[in-house]
């Protein structure tokens, strides 16, 4: 490998000045700067870029660890952090938890490890404290992304949930339904819970009765037990719409719904917080609360820049993106009948 005692040689100058040309340091003339430049150019020379970061305390890297890389939203949301992160000069490296603690925590040993300049992190749940903690500890700036973490006084970048979700069930209510299921992510996340919080306010304002049985959990990225809706749609009531708190608990419900014959939305109604990507260009179906999941990245970078910069000299920020409602046809007036036969 070329090192910079080679471009010293034949530069007839010192390691020491190419070295500064390297990292942009110390007073050298531009005729210097040039033909140094120029040298490394012909030698094809690469800076180790471990080296540098020891140097300038700082490797120019970032780092993203989200939950769920297949799911649309996660996968435009990490658009949005890698543009960010070139325009400001970084590099990002991507990991995906799914959801699962222990494969968290590999990925947070691995931002120890690097020594990244800074995590923007989506936490699979409240658990994730602990790995919070750890990045504290070692004072690597972060920012979350998506979800919240009691505990933390973190930079965060949040959706409004419980607005989106207040909307969405509010535009059920309108169609004419009153036994209005909510198939949610699990209570340990904060975005079920605000979710969860939006559909009881819907429900609250419009004088109609809580049922507890019509609420039903599940991972965010796995409909792991089709029973629990078997369940939900053998209630001697059974509900005439279903509301996914997200697009993958959504697709997995009307595929499931599609098996058993029940259509959609002429036997059941269902709506979506975060919309399908491309699926719905090619096909605009579902009803949903859409995010910017874009602007979540890309400001969510930026968020932490400021903070790698500026370190403890500011407050705590959290931005709130809006949703935005799309009608679209997986929801429609209840079937005449008060209990449809499933």
């Amino acid at each position: 490998m070329v090192t910079i005692y080679d471009i010293a040689k034949r530069a007839n100058v010192s390691a020491m000045t190419v070295s500064r040309v390297i990292n942009d340091s110390g007073r050298i003339s531009a005729k210097t700067r040039e033909k140094v430049k120029r040298i490394m150019d012909e030698l094809n020379y690469v800076p180790n870029s471990t080296a540098r970061s020891l140097v300038k305390q700082e490797t120019k890297m970032l780092s993203l660890l989200i939950t769920d890389i297949t799911n649309p939203f996660f996968t435009t949301l990490a658009r949005g952090a890698e543009d960010a992160a070139l325009e400001l000069g970084y590099k990002l490296l991507f990991g995906n938890s799914d959801e699962k603690l222990a494969k968290e925590r590999e990925y947070v040993d691995m931002v120890l490890s690097t020594r990244v300049d800074g995590l923007l992190f989506a936490p699979a749940s409240d658990a994730s404290i602990e790995h919070l903690n750890m990045l504290d500890r070692h004072r690597i700036p972060y920012v979350l992304v998506d979800r919240d973490v009691p505990g933390t006084e973190a930079d965060v970048v949040l959706g409004e949930n419980r607005l989106g979700a207040d909307q969405l069930t509010d535009y059920l209510i309108g169609l004419g339904h009153r036994r209005i299921a909510l198939v949610n992510g699990y209570g340990t996340v904060s975005t079920a819970r605000e979710r969860y919080g939006g559909y009881c306010d819907a429900l609250a304002r419009h004088g109609i009765h809580y049922d507890e049985s019509l609420v039903v959990e599940y991972g965010y990225n796995r409909f792991d037990d089709p029973d629990k809706l078997e369940r939900l749609l053998a209630l001697p009531n059974p509900p005439t719409a279903l509301f996914a708190a997200n697009n993958v608990l959504a697709v997995s419900v009307i595929s499931f719904l599609r098996d058993k014959g029940i259509g959609v939305p002429e036997q059941i109604s269902v709506v979506c917080f975060e919309d399908v990507g491309l699926a719905s260009k090619l096909d605009p179906f579902l009803t949903v609360a859409v995010q910017p999941a874009y602007d979540f990245g890309y400001k969510g970078i930026h968020l932490l820049a400021e903070r790698i910069r500026l370190k403890d000299e500011m407050e705590r920020r959290i931005i709130r993106l809006p949703s935005a409602m799309i009608v679209r046809k997986s929801a429609a007036a209840p079937p005449k009948t008060s209990t449809p036969d499933f």
